[in-house]
């Protein structure tokens, strides 16, 4: 939340700014139920990172434990056991 505050951001708008950054073919789908998020979640497009920034939230996120399946094998897995 500290960096969103930086940048004059929402958390939801940063990561959607992440997700853009990320690789020019990805298209964020925000679900939203009120009409302020949905205008927050188009204000996301006039969040620009810099390069040093998306590594930074990179870095930071390779620092989480991921717990549970995650991998495309084992969801091809899950498929095939319904």
């Amino acid at each position: 939340m500290a960096f969103a505050k930086e940048k004059g951001a929402t958390p939801a708008q940063i990561s959607l700014a992440w997700m853009l950054h990320k690789k020019n073919f990805i298209v964020p789908i925000p679900g939203s139920r009120k009409i302020e998020r949905i205008k927050e979640h188009l204000d996301a497009a006039d969040v620009e990172l810099t390069d040093e920034e998306f590594e930074r939230i990179e870095a930071e996120l390779a620092k989480i434990e991921l717990h549970g399946n995650r991998t495309d094998e084992d969801i091809a897995k899950l498929r095939y056991l319904d």
